[in-house]
């Protein structure tokens, strides 16, 4: 008899019938991978703050970095197209929850064209942070490495605005080879040269009077910047070789750390809204063919959904944490 009722209590209880908060499988596993991806950027985003906490007097002004709109070279607009970039991942987020709700009401026509704009938007915000990549590697300005590891950047005395090193280095005629590997010490190599040597730095800032040195070390909410003699004393004595835009290796914005940062950290959420365009472009397809149409049910919507919901509210996380603070 106990046997039989153990049976029975088995059959009922894993038979399919009951759905944990009257989830289907496929939207539990979707809620799964959600919170486990969260604690995965909940660690970077802890690391990130741990290590600026640590760093605090060195680390870069953020908005000293992100201050380029795309066709409006040369103008200093802090954030503007971070928040753009921000503004439009929010509103294919808006259009998702329309899409998901007309799909509720089995529209197909209104599924269709809200999942469009949210594909759009994802491109835009994917195509805007491959461009702030690019603009953030390849630097503005340029700076010195010194031989303690430090960045040391160049401002005019009288408005002690960045000055690049374009504008005062001079041209020195000598043969430049790369560091490699194969000719040099087989541990030792550079990355692409810059377009000034030490030298012709150097000598550019000696017939500039009106130039300082500033370092990366922040006092209040400015960083430091030296009087004429201790620049010329820093930059003779100290410098080491010009760094120009940002990579793992050196940051001409300041510390390495904060480039590390910004790549993993921006890149993996990059990934992600790639990872979600590609999804949504396959749902859009399926829509189009009026498969869930057939089906009776647009869950398939609702799950993509979630995901998406997930990246917009991570970055709101990475720009909050990254950007503002």
């Amino acid at each position: 008899m106990s046997s039989t009722v153990s049976a029975t209590n088995q059959n009922e209880g894993w038979s399919g019938g009951n759905k944990p908060m009257k989830a289907s499988y496929g939207k539990l596993m979707m809620w799964f991978f959600i919170v486990s991806d969260a604690l995965t950027f909940s660690g970077f985003l802890a690391a990130y703050g741990f290590s600026r906490f640590k760093f605090i007097d060195s680390w870069p002004i953020a908005d000293e970095v992100f201050t380029h709109v795309p066709f409006m070279h040369g103008q200093e607009l802090p954030m503007i197209y971070v928040a753009f970039m921000t503004f439009v991942l929010i509103m294919s987020s808006v259009t998702m929850v329309l899409a998901v709700d007309a799909g509720h009401h089995m529209n197909q026509a209104k599924v269709t064209f809200y999942m469009f704009l949210t594909i759009i938007g994802g491109l835009i915000f994917v195509g805007s942070q491959a461009w702030e990549w690019a603009t953030f590697i390849k630097g503005d300005y340029g700076a010195v490495k010194t031989n303690g590891g430090n960045i040391i950047q160049f401002v005019d005395a009288d408005s002690n605005k960045r000055i690049a090193l374009k504008d005062f280095a001079t041209t020195i005629e000598t043969e430049r080879e790369q560091n490699l590997a194969k000719n040099g010490v087989w541990f030792m190599s550079e990355s692409t040269l810059s377009d000034y040597t030490l030298d012709e730095v150097i000598e550019g800032f000696e017939a500039s009077p009106n130039l300082l040195v500033r370092t990366q070390i922040i006092e209040g909410s400015h960083k430091t910047v030296l009087s004429r003699e201790e620049s010329l004393k820093m930059l003779v004595d100290n410098g080491s070789y010009v760094v120009e835009g940002a990579n793992l290796i050196d940051n001409e914005y300041g510390t390495p750390l904060f480039a590390d940062f910004f790549f993993f950290i921006t890149g993996f959420h990059g990934f992600h809204v790639f990872s979600g365009v590609v999804l949504n472009i396959i749902i859009f397809f399926n829509v189009i063919l009026g498969t869930y149409q057939r089906r009776g049910s647009y869950e398939m919507v609702e799950k993509v959904g979630l995901y998406w919901h997930f990246v917009d509210l991570v970055w709101v996380f990475v720009f909050t944490f990254f950007y503002l603070v």
